[in-house]
């Protein structure tokens, strides 16, 4: 038999339960009001460049000992900030507190003015301009460059059509390459989706158009999400980092109508991986990329499921490629404790093997 706790131990049990309790409550009506934590996306960055939307952001540093540069290319699909979320849980600050040069583009909140672009428009227009820029500002001949989910796709089209792209090496977190292998995501574009119906006025594909889709994707999630709240809104830090994620995760953007068609197309014609893609009238090969690569993938990933991303480390041509799988989330690879502990240190190594660092 274990021995009975005792009495010190029980009364110690009731004040702490007592205590958290009455922590719950305050920040149960902090919840209930919409009082935020402090703002994301906090770590401090200039603007040089636009196009239309897009923005190119270089993050400040007095301690850069890495060259070249690191150009990160973000997704279309939401807001970038998860890349900074909070300070101590940011992407970004890691990667600067690591000696790099950062910049970020940023494709911002697509209007009418953007309902035409196609992926041609990103890889062949924006890219090499935001590349060239990133040049320009660093003094530096070579960019290294990491392309998150679609953001990832981006990255590898333009690196495919441009051979003679100044790139020292490109890395790709949680990217798809096997469009018929996206699960529920999959079904969703595939399964006869009229894209022409879900467009709107302004030609583009609304922002809560594409949250509902990703909630079919996790039906419960939200369900879940209270529990883990209930249970540990007693903690300041744990609500702050809730509030922060949700507003992530539900403040999608709208996909430029070009884009989504060919997104619909990809799923059906799945042209990464037979080859068949055309980028600016040519036909791209991921085969054709020999610069090092290293892909991310997570294994418990819904959006972007194992078995649509597995591929690209195939069907990339480089002799010097590595591949990282890890036991989290679509999320949970950028931000958190396997973020802190496995993803970053893994880019930030190979990054530095193929880059100048200062002592």
């Amino acid at each position: 038999m274990q021995p009975s706790p005792s009495p010190m131990s029980v009364v110690d049990r009731v004040r702490r339960e007592v205590e958290r309790n009455a922590l719950r409550v305050r920040n149960g009506i902090r919840l209930a009001a919409g009082i935020r934590p402090a703002g994301v996306g906090q770590t401090p960055k200039d603007v040089v460049w636009r196009k239309g939307r897009s923005e190119l952001w270089r993050y400040r540093s007095d301690h850069v000992r890495v060259s070249p540069p690191l150009l990160i290319v973000y997704s279309l699909f939401n807001r970038s900030y998860i890349l900074d979320l909070q300070p101590g849980n940011s992407f970004v600050e890691h990667l600067l507190n690591a000696g790099f040069d950062v910049y970020l583009l940023d494709f911002g909140i697509p209007d009418e003015r953007d309902a035409g672009n196609t992926l041609d428009d990103y890889a062949d227009g924006y890219l090499p301009a935001a590349v060239e820029r990133v040049r320009q500002v660093s003094q530096d001949e070579q960019v290294n460059m990491l392309g998150y989910c679609f953001g990832g796709v981006l990255s590898l089209l333009y690196a495919a059509h441009h051979l003679d792209a100044p790139l020292r090496s490109l890395t790709a977190l949680t990217t798809p390459a096997d469009f018929q292998r996206l699960g529920q995501l999959q079904d969703l574009l595939g399964g006869g989706l009229d894209i022409e119906t879900v467009l709107d006025n302004d030609g583009n594909v609304p922002a809560d158009v594409i949250l509902q889709g990703f909630r079919t994707l996790r039906p419960t999630s939200e369900i879940t999400q209270y529990v883990d709240l209930w249970e540990r809104l007693w903690s300041d830090e744990y609500v702050a980092a809730y509030q922060a994620m949700t507003g992530w995760a539900t403040e999608q953007v709208a996909l430029p109508g070009g884009v989504a068609r060919q997104i619909v197309e990809m799923v059906r014609e799945n042209p990464l991986v037979t080859e068949r893609l055309v980028v600016g009238g040519d036909r791209v090969r991921l085969s054709d990329i020999t610069i090092p690569f290293l892909h991310v993938l997570a294994n418990r990933d819904h959006i972007i499921p194992e078995p649509a991303a597995a591929p690209l480390i195939g069907l990339v041509g480089s002799p010097d490629k590595h591949e990282l799988r890890l036991d989290a989330g679509h999320v949970g690879l950028l931000v958190g404790k396997t973020a802190a502990k496995t993803t970053l240190p893994t880019i930030i190594d190979f990054l530095k093997q193929r880059s100048r660092v200062t002592p």
